[in-house]
């Protein structure tokens, strides 16, 4: 089984749901993450509610799992090697759901670009589809549904579909591959979507125990 995020009407900017776009939540005191190349903030993408990979597996959302929050260097794209997991051009921050709240947006300084923000939000639906191949999942939605397949925001759980080739991370604390939490697309609205290149997809990991996770993209 593929669990499908699905475009659905916008939410609040604030929202604590799996969404792109918006407001990032997080830890009362939590630092906006600037860019390791360039040194500018970075622009918020995603948030993904881990309860939300319970769907893939049948379970319901009883449980607070946490929320991972993505972002990612827009200030000079393609020079901050934002699509490496390792270079510093993008931060992946994994957090308990309880007491998150609105991120305080950085101050600019002169050399800034506000591009801290998406154009607009993206709230998720979930759709689950039989095929457990992602691509294959994605085109069988589109025709039963009679829908874009631009409205597939990506998919939650599940095992990649790398546009390349495999870059699972591992865990920096306990060296074990990463599960994959979510794996995104730009999104249906190019004027305010998500850059990975222009045809990309992205991935985003954790590792739930070690609190800690990744993010990537390829095209």
């Amino acid at each position: 089984m593929t669990t499908l995020m699905i475009d659905a009407e916008s939410a609040a900017e604030d929202a604590l749901l799996t969404r792109t776009g918006g407001v990032p939540l997080a830890p009362a005191g939590t630092v906006w993450p600037r860019c390791a190349t360039c040194s500018g903030p970075m622009q918020f993408l995603a948030q993904i509610l881990l309860e939300d990979l319970d769907r893939q597996v049948g379970q319901g959302t009883q449980q607070r799992r946490g929320v991972l929050v993505v972002f990612m260097c827009q200030n000079d794209p393609g020079m901050c090697d934002e699509w490496s997991p390792t270079a510093g051009g993008n931060r992946a921050l994994l957090f308990p759901t309880d007491g998150v709240q609105p991120m305080t947006l950085p101050e600019l300084g002169e050399d800034d670009r506000e591009t801290i923000l998406l154009g607009a939000v993206h709230a998720a639906a979930f759709e689950a589809v039989a095929d457990t191949d992602y691509d294959q999942a994605g085109k069988a939605w589109a025709e039963q549904a009679g829908r874009s397949r631009l409205e597939i925001l990506g998919q939650v759980g599940g095992a990649p579909s790398w546009v390349q080739y495999d870059e699972t991370p591992a865990c920096p604390s306990c060296a074990q591959a990463m599960p994959l939490i979510a794996q995104l697309e730009e999104g249906p609205d190019h004027s305010t979507a998500m850059n990975f290149g222009g045809c990309g997809s992205a991935y985003a990991f954790a590792c739930e125990p070690c609190e800690q996770a990744a993010f990537l993209w390829q095209c």
